[in-house]
């Protein structure tokens, strides 16, 4: 994690312990997220997103996974305060209701009933029917165990929580249901829907293993808490008090104010540089799976970066950059630690067990190899899919490396390639 932090993030991990911290600050996006209302931002595609962000924190059994409460629970407190009038206003129109017979006169369901947190456990109905009132705001949930998810389903095989996690992300999404009944919902909405949820190492696996290939992965920004030796001392929070909430207070209002378009030349920028450097990584590890898990990690993070960019004031500078730059890091490597095996496993029908995580393969070679001490890498390192003649290939055309001869025998195995000296100045040797 960066020494320097942006102000509103330096903020909200002030009070918590240094062990936490990173935790602290991947998670509390998807609640600072909500109160941003009919605001969008062009990514480098030039697909206009709003700040869908979806976190999951995986970590040990008593590992401290509710260090993230408190910092979301001030976040949300104008949210919480809305919520309250308007639920109070919606038990006594329900209360009106059940005091009238069938054939009366029933009012209508009141306006402007926006209800934002909404419990984890609702129906999909009721899901359906809080986004219909929601007026396109973002509905958030905070969640202790990932599957509390489960209420969403319409069926108990159903992945309709599944498909939310997905539409959620997408732009332009449509969801919702049809029934007959007049006192039944029907409703077809875009998922706008913000989430929290924490589990266990094991049980996240568990969950995940069924759609593992099928694309929520990827939409959700992950972090973990390290696992500490055994005996070690409590870890001792600092305290939340009025001063805490005058300092976020400004932040919280920039967020609500927002509007329209947001365009931010910095975010932009730092958005495709990443991109290529995910996409160099990709092809010097030969790692499909981080290749694809790349993709929607890079657009994670441009909206924590915008963000960030609108909750400053519109202040873009390189502490912002180098956080979001750590914090796309530290998400891959939470996909890949907890997931990447699994899912090339499951992509490639294997049942071999690969190192953890991908790594640069060039960078274990010599700086003068051979093809063969190239495949022998390759090999050692569990890639199957893809061929060393195209690795070569796609290196020489990058850069990476040139030929340098062949053997006097002249054994294709045996040809030598040299890194060249401007992959060597990008990527110096690793000192041990």
């Amino acid at each position: 994690m960066p020494v320097r932090l942006p102000p509103l993030i330096k903020l909200l991990v002030s009070k918590t312990p240094k062990i936490y911290r990173p935790a602290v600050a991947h998670a509390v996006f998807p609640a600072l997220a909500a109160h941003l209302w009919k605001t969008t931002f062009r990514y480098i595609d030039n697909v206009e997103h709003e700040a869908t962000l979806m976190n999951v924190l995986m970590a040990g059994t008593g590992a401290g996974k509710n260090c993230i409460s408190e910092p979301i629970n001030h976040i949300l407190k104008d949210i919480r305060q809305r919520d309250r009038d308007n639920l109070q206003r919606e038990k006594e129109w329900k209360k009106e209701m059940q005091t009238k017979g069938a054939n009366k006169d029933k009012r209508q369901r009141p306006e402007g009933l926006v209800i934002q947190e909404i419990d984890p456990d609702m129906t999909n109905a009721a899901f359906v029917q809080r986004l219909a009132d929601a007026e396109e705001r973002f509905l958030y949930a905070r969640m202790n165990e990932i599957d509390q998810f489960d209420a969403l389903k319409t069926s108990a095989r159903s992945k309709a929580h599944f498909q939310i996690m997905c539409l959620a992300f997408d732009p332009g999404n449509v969801y919702g249901q049809t029934r007959v009944g007049t006192g039944s919902v029907s409703e077809r909405v875009c998922i706008r829907f913000n989430w929290n949820a924490s589990t266990t190492i094991m049980k996240g696996q568990s969950y995940f293993r069924s759609v593992l290939t099928d694309g929520p992965i990827s939409r959700i920004n992950f972090c973990t808490i390290p696992e500490q030796p055994i005996g070690s001392d409590m870890p001792i929070y600092g305290t939340y008090d009025a001063e805490f909430d005058e300092e976020l207070r400004p932040y919280i209002e920039r967020l609500n104010k927002a509007r329209g378009l947001v365009e931010c030349r910095g975010a932009r920028l730092l958005a495709k540089k990443l991109k290529e450097e995910n996409a160099e990584f990709a092809r010097l590890s030969q790692s499909r799976v981080y290749e694809n898990l790349s993709f929607r990690a890079n657009v994670i993070a441009f909206l924590k970066a915008m963000v960030l960019f609108v909750a400053q004031g519109g202040v873009w500078d390189k502490v912002t950059e180098d956080f979001i730059r750590w914090s796309l890091k530290y998400d891959m490597y939470c996909k890949m630690h907890f997931f990447g095996d699994a899912i090339e496993n499951q992509e490639m029908g294997f049942s071999y067990t690969p190192n953890k995580g991908p790594r640069n393969l060039l960078d274990l070679l010599p700086d003068t190899f051979s093809r063969d001490e190239a495949g022998q890498m390759r090999h050692r390192q569990g890639i199957r899919r893809g061929s060393l003649k195209a690795m070569l290939s796609n290196w020489k055309q990058r850069g990476y490396i040139v030929e340098s001869g062949e053997a006097p025998d002249g054994d294709i195995t045996r040809q030598l390639f040299t890194k060249t000296n401007e992959y060597m100045a990008k990527h110096p040797p690793i000192k041990g």
